[in-house]
C-alpha cells in the first residue's frame, strides 16, 4: 500500500466520522461510557470532532509534505496508548501507519472499545490495515516504541524499551496566563481550557499565572457556565476528596462550589484543583516558564504573553491541536519516517 492509498483511507475515515448519524453516535457514546465512566457524551463527540479535523485532505496533504516516505522499511511500532481522554492515542496510530509502518497496539484498559472500533472502521474501509492494525499480548518484538504514561510508568518504560528506538512520553500540564486585561468571552475560553475533559488531558490547564496585585476572585463568574460539571459523581468525588484535604490541613484556599484554587508552585493540580502563583512582569514570568518547560504542554494566554518568545495559544484553544502539534514537542512522524 503506498502513501496515496493509506492518505485516501486516512480521508475517508474523516469522512465516516461526519457521516455518523446521532443514533450511531449515541450508541458509540453509551458503549465508551460502560468502560469508563470519565467518557461522557461530550467527551467522546468532541474527541471524534477533533479526529475529523486532522482527517481533510488539505490538512494532511499539508502536514504531510516536509517528510519523507520510505517503502522499504516497514517496521513494528509498539504503541502504548494513554487512557485520561477518549482516543488520545488515535494520533500515533495515525502517525505510524501514514509512515509506512506496522502498529502493534497497547491500548490502555480505559479506553479499548473506542480505539478498536475506529482501527475496524479504517479496515473496513481498506481492508490491507486488518494486517498493519495488531494487538498483540506484548510489545517485546516491536521494533521501536511510542509510551505515553506518567512519570512513574516512563522509569518502566525506559528500563523495558531503552534498548530501541523510542518516543517516551511523562506527565504534562498546561498553563494559563493572565495579564489583568481579560475580556469576559477570554475567560469563559479559558474555562474551556481548564474544565474540557474534566481536566483529565495533558492540555488542560491546571496552573494560572496572573500579575501581582490581581484579584483572582474576578475570574471566578466567567466560570459559572461550567458549574453543571459538579454533578458529575467522579468529578465530583474529586472535589470532595480534595476540599477535604485542604481543610484538614487548614491550607489557605478559594472554592467556587465546583472548582478549588490554591497558590502553589508546582504546575500539575489535582483534578478540581488550580494551582495559581503571581509575578511581577513578564520578563520572571517567561523565565519562570523556560525553567519549567518539560512539564508544560502547551500555555494559553492574551496579547501580552503573545508579545513574548513563548509559543502561545489563545485562550479556549488548547484543546484543539493542529496535527503537527505534536506531544511534548517531538516531532512523531519524523521519527518514524526515520527509523531504520
Amino acid at each position: 500500500m503506498n502513501l496515496q492509498e493509506r492518505l485516501s483511507s486516512f480521508i475517508q475515515l474523516g469522512e465516516k466520522i461526519d457521516s455518523l448519524t446521532s443514533t450511531e453516535t449515541q450508541i458509540l457514546c453509551e458503549n465508551a461510557n460502560r468502560q469508563n465512566k470519565w467518557f461522557t457524551e461530550e467527551s467522546v463527540t468532541s474527541a471524534l470532532k477533533g479526529i475529523s479535523k486532522f482527517l481533510k485532505k488539505e490538512v494532511l496533504d499539508q502536514w504531510l509534505s516536509k517528510y519523507q516516505f520510505d517503502q522499504n522499511d516497514q517496521k513494528h511500532v509498539g504503541i502504548v496508548m494513554a487512557g485520561n481522554i477518549p482516543m488520545v492515542g488515535f494520533h500515533d496510530l495515525m502517525c505510524v501507519l501514514l509512515s509506512g509502518h506496522k502498529g502493534d497496539i497497547k491500548p490502555s484498559s480505559d479506553d479499548v472499545f473506542l480505539i478498536k472500533t475506529v482501527s475496524q472502521w479504517l479496515s473496513d474501509i481498506n481492508p490491507q490495515f486488518q494486517d498493519l492494525i495488531l494487538f498483540p499480548d506484548s510489545l517485546k518484538d516491536s521494533d521501536a516504541i511510542i509510551a505515553t504514561g506518567s512519570d512513574n510508568t516512563a522509569r518502566y518504560f525506559e528500563h523495558y524499551f531503552g534498548g530501541k528506538p523510542n518516543i517516551i512520553r511523562k506527565n504534562r500540564t498546561s498553563v494559563g496566563v493572565l495579564d489583568g486585561n481579560e475580556t469576559e468571552e477570554e475567560l469563559k475560553s479559558l474555562g474551556e481550557d481548564i474544565f474540557k475533559y474534566f481536566g483529565l488531558g495533558c492540555r488542560n490547564v491546571s496552573k494560572l499565572f496572573y500579575p501581582k496585585g490581581f484579584d483572582i476572585t474576578r475570574i471566578f463568574p466567567s466560570f459559572e457556565p461550567f458549574e453543571p460539571i459538579i454533578h458529575h459523581h467522579k468529578y465530583r468525588n474529586n472535589y470532595d476528596y480534595n476540599k477535604s484535604i485542604l481543610l484538614v490541613n487548614k491550607e489557605p484556599h478559594l472554592d467556587t462550589g465546583f472548582l478549588l484554587t490554591k497558590e502553589d508552585e508546582q504546575f500539575v493540580s489535582p483534578i478540581s484543583m488550580i494551582y495559581t502563583q503571581s509575578y511581577n512582569d513578564l520578563a520572571e514570568l517567561e523565565s519562570t516558564i523556560n525553567q519549567n518547560a518539560e512539564k508544560i504542554q502547551c500555555i494559553v494566554g492574551g496579547e501580552a504573553i503573545q508579545n513574548t518568545s513563548l509559543e502561545v495559544f489563545n485562550f479556549g484553544e488548547a484543546q484543539y491541536p493542529e496535527v503537527w502539534d505534536y506531544a511534548d514537542g517531538v516531532d512523531t512522524m519524523k521519527f518514524l519516517t526515520e527509523l531504520k
